[in-house]
């Protein structure tokens, strides 16, 4: 029998997760996700309240299914995109840590993070804060992300941010 996600493991998937992007590992980095992921980062409704529903509100970020990830990360990597060519240099900070609820199947988990970019173009730095909240869950005896929701506290962005520096 399969003992309840720790906070130990979750740590060390988010931690796995931002040291993969902050290295442009995006294969390894997608396969940490279930085939039918949700990767959300809401918009806000107004100062203290951001969208619920991204099917029918707008969102800053909205993908569905991992084979969405890998179509937006093929167009980061391509070099066809010349707002993403070069990548920034990013670095994440995931902290606060909490498995919220979890049984031997699935988990909650909520984590803080900070991102910092060095747009290389442009010659500038952004930095990015908000808040994760997952749902994982266990398939083949390893812990996926099924929902990764991303609330962006900073939501004035200098320029275009990508699921690289969220």
């Amino acid at each position: 029998m399969s003992a309840p996600l720790t906070r130990t493991e979750a740590e060390d998937l988010l931690y796995r997760e931002a040291l993969l992007i902050d290295t442009q590992r995006f294969s390894e980095w997608l396969e940490l996700f279930t085939p039918d992921v949700e990767f959300w980062m809401p918009a806000w409704r107004d100062e203290s309240t951001t969208t619920e529903n991204p099917d029918r509100e707008l969102s800053l970020i909205y993908y569905k299914g991992r084979r969405n990830l890998e179509d937006r990360v093929m167009r980061l990597t391509s070099g066809l995109s010349t707002a993403s060519s070069p990548l920034p240099r990013v670095v994440h900070q995931v902290t606060n840590v909490l498995v919220v609820e979890a049984d031997e199947a699935a988990a909650t988990v909520s984590a803080a993070f900070t991102c910092h970019r060095f747009d290389v173009r442009m010659d500038r730095t952004d930095c990015f804060f908000g808040r994760y909240e997952y749902h994982m869950v266990r398939q083949s005896g390893a812990w996926l992300i099924a929902r990764k929701k991303i609330t962006l506290l900073n939501d004035t962005i200098p320029t275009v941010v990508d699921i690289n520096a969220i």
